[in-house]
């Protein structure tokens, strides 16, 4: 089965990033945190073919963009694995970190946690910690200084509960090196969440914060199992939770954070099958209804390089869902309290947010 966009729907996305969102956001030039942003899924097109000119492949850039188009989720997947295997040596993560990060600079982002994705470092038998220091030397690096990163170490659910306990090993191990977290991600249907408990009890107890993909083509018992069985503090997409009130309330009460990425969940085909529409737009988002109702939402762009966005259009077309001024300030708030930081970098970081606020006269 072709499993790329066909082009009437790529179409669609085209229009989303450019002909409904004209203006820029009223927070781009703030301070933000980004906080559901896969290094991996950042790699722009011309990155790709730079790659894997390095590793004696050829191809153009529009062999590029027409993989970087899905019919499906299982179609998104099998491009990140197609693009994951032009990393193969600690300067390709070196690049691709320095590109990300020229990026989230340019985006005024002062604040990232970055996924990377060690289980699939490890199932091609790659060095964890020297692609790591590459990384983290990368982004702490002399033009960079005003960016502050910290990273999650993922787990593709695909790969089963034993890759999740090494995973968990290894972001246990280099804590000290930057890993504030341990998370999972991939095809959240694949395997039930009870196998993987024990890699989430053993980053907890060994002092590391958790998140969890869940209800993003999974429905909402999804994310309530992220959020009971494995304890996730954050729940990675979490857009199910638009047909379970009663998880809403849970999850308020609970203050568990949904990062919401309305255009991935546009390419992927997840809002597709959360909605049951074979076409749906912007409106059919549940972000806005989600702010309405109290939920802790953060805005992300998850994979901005596969999904043709940064976090600057992703705020745009938050803006043109409908949401107020003061939701817009809120929702970029929302990054900073759900951040793994301590409480006084968090202060810090809401105290400089709201003076830019106040000196562009939005507040």
């Amino acid at each position: 089965m072709d499993q790329r966009r066909t082009p009437a729907t790529a179409g669609t996305i085209a229009d989303v990033s450019t002909k409904q969102n004209p203006l820029p956001s009223i927070v781009a030039s703030l301070p933000k945190a980004e906080l559901h942003l896969h290094l991996e899924g950042s790699i722009r097109p011309d990155t790709a073919v730079a790659l894997a000119a390095r590793h004696g492949s050829k191809i153009t850039k529009e062999e590029v963009l027409a993989r970087y188009n899905y019919s499906d989720f299982l179609g998104f997947i099998e491009t990140f694995k197609w693009i994951t295997s032009f990393l193969r040596a600690p300067d390709d993560y070196a690049l691709i970190t320095r590109q990300l990060a020229e990026e989230l600079l340019r985006q005024n982002v002062v604040y990232a946690e970055i996924t990377i994705s060690v289980s699939i470092m490890l199932r091609r038998m790659q060095n964890v910690e020297a692609n790591f220091a590459a990384i983290r030397e990368t982004a702490q690096s002399v033009p960079f200084r005003r960016l502050r990163t910290a990273y999650i170490f993922d787990v593709a659910r695909q790969f089963g509960p034993e890759s999740a306990m090494e995973v968990a090993r290894w972001a246990s191990k280099l804590q000290n090196a930057g890993v504030v977290a341990f998370g999972m991600g991939g095809d959240e249907l694949s395997m039930p969440a009870v196998g993987f408990r024990p890699a989430f009890d053993l980053a907890r107890q060994d002092g590391l914060r958790t998140v969890c993909h869940a209800g993003e083509i999974g429905g909402p018992d999804s994310v309530r199992e992220a959020v009971e069985i494995l304890g996730a503090e954050r729940v990675g997409h979490g857009i199910a939770v638009m047909h379970d009130p009663a998880l809403a309330e849970s999850l308020i009460t609970r203050r568990v954070a949904l990062e919401n990425c309305p255009t991935s969940n546009l390419c992927t085909g997840a809002l597709a099958k959360q909605t049951g529409k074979p076409n749906p737009s912007l409106a059919d988002h549940p972000l806005p209804k989600f702010l309405e109702k109290g939920l802790l939402v953060t805005l992300s762009t998850d994979d901005p390089g596969l999904f043709h966005t940064d976090l600057l259009n992703e705020y745009a077309l938050a803006e043109s869902m409908g949401i107020s001024k003061k939701a817009t300030l809120d929702l970029a708030e929302n990054s900073i309290n759900a951040a793994f930081l301590p409480p006084m970098d968090k202060r810090e970081l809401l105290e400089n947010f709201r003076s830019a606020a106040k000196g562009a006269g939005l507040v």
